[in-house]
């Protein structure tokens, strides 16, 4: 399955900013083509703003100067590569730390599991895979029950009748992932609406208040903003307290959580990382996976057959849903031509090489997934679904 990585995949440039609360900015000159900064402070800032994002900024720069470029993000020095070949010198496969996961809670505030030794990582990740894995089969008739909901509705609907995708897939993934993630007090409708509340104003900020400042300079927008984190933060204990020492009839994430070796501040925040995580980018994964599917019908042929041949007329279970490989295909497929997973990023801890040029230590390097997803020279036609 698609396990985490589609829950903590596609934070987008947002997340960028976070290593700015972690490290000192470098101002060495790195010889790698790009951008001067366009002002003292904000660096290329006011480049990325004129862009509409960061992605479109990306792509015109790579288009300009080539696989490997730079710019100044504030006074920080900034590395993206825009080739699989680059990044597949830069990637290590040993790394622990998930950077997403890590810049994520450092907008937060968070500090409480970023600075762990190799051993508690290592242990910390083989928890969360398997927190992941047994919540996704532990609650597999749930997910199938609000699936069928969810249908049951569009074969209510009058067939010219608009179906607001977007609000409904949402919807659906806010109670698919709060339950699994924290159980069923969120099978209370007025929960969920409590929650989305909370959540929505507490991700729009990620989404533009950290990238140029403007949550700061705007009292009212923080007070709402920090009131909101205090809340989910309150639901999350309440939660963690109910299901302490006790067992239920369904495994969910936060189980997996307190079953481990971990702090009540630690299981605090990676529920909060899944919650927030999981139910936009399920939501945006559904959404446009299914709108692919309306506009190629050869594919959504190919798929219905697979799914007759592999599930038939019987119970849909787990190991029926591991067999549907085209399946996968197309959510693989959705995932790159959407862009849903435009940007990712390392710190460079240690002074490195890519591509002969040599990159400075505390370099944020940027992986430009949306560039090399739709590099011609690997796909033929990359902007095809």
């Amino acid at each position: 399955m698609l396990d985490f990585a589609i829950f903590a995949v596609t934070f987008l440039l947002i997340l960028v900013g976070a290593v700015l609360y972690l490290y000192p900015a470098s101002r060495q000159a790195s010889g790698i083509p790009g951008l001067a900064p366009t002002d003292e402070k904000d660096g290329n800032l006011p480049d990325i703003i004129v862009s509409s994002s960061l992605h479109e900024f990306l792509v015109n720069l790579h288009e300009k100067y080539g696989p490997l470029v730079s710019f100044w993000f504030g006074r920080r020095l900034v590395v993206s590569l825009g080739s699989i070949d680059l990044l597949k010198q830069h990637v290590n496969p040993n790394r622990l730390l998930d950077p997403f996961e890590t810049m994520l809670k450092s907008l937060l505030r968070y500090q409480s599991s970023l600075n762990g030794d190799t051993g508690e990582s290592h242990m910390r990740r083989k928890l969360y895979e398997n927190g992941v894995t047994k919540s996704l089969q532990s609650n597999f008739a749930l997910i199938q029950k609000l699936s069928e909901e969810l249908l049951a509705k569009w074969l209510s609907l009058p067939e010219a009748q608009h179906v607001p995708l977007c609000q409904h897939m949402l919807g659906f993934a806010m109670k698919s992932v709060t339950q699994t993630a924290m159980g069923s007090s969120f099978e209370d409708d007025r929960e969920v609406i409590r929650f989305r509340r909370h959540h929505d104003a507490i991700w729009s900020e990620i989404g533009k208040g950290f990238l140029d400042g403007s949550l700061d300079k705007n009292m009212t927008r923080k007070k709402h903003y920090e009131d909101a984190l205090v809340e989910m933060e309150s639901i999350i204990r309440k939660v963690t307290k109910e299901r302490r020492g006790r067992s239920f009839n369904r495994h969910v994430f936060i189980d997996t959580l307190l079953q481990g070796s971990l702090s009540d501040q630690q299981i605090l925040e990676d529920t909060m990382i899944f919650s927030l995580a999981g139910c936009v980018i399920t939501a945006n994964l559904c959404t446009w996976a299914v709108y692919f599917l309306t506009t190629s019908e050869d594919v959504q042929q190919n798929l219905y057959k697979e799914m007759d041949h592999v599930l038939g007329k019987g119970p849909i279970t787990h190991e029926k849903i591991e067999q549907l490989r085209y399946c996968r295909q197309v959510l693989c497929e959705t995932v790159r031509t959407a862009k849903l997973t435009p940007i990712a990023a390392q710190l460079q801890e240690l002074e490195g090489r890519v591509d002969q040029h040599t990159v400075p230590k505390e370099t944020l390097v940027l992986y430009a997934l949306g560039v090399m997803l739709q590099d011609s020279s690997s796909w033929p036609s990359p902007y095809k679904y």
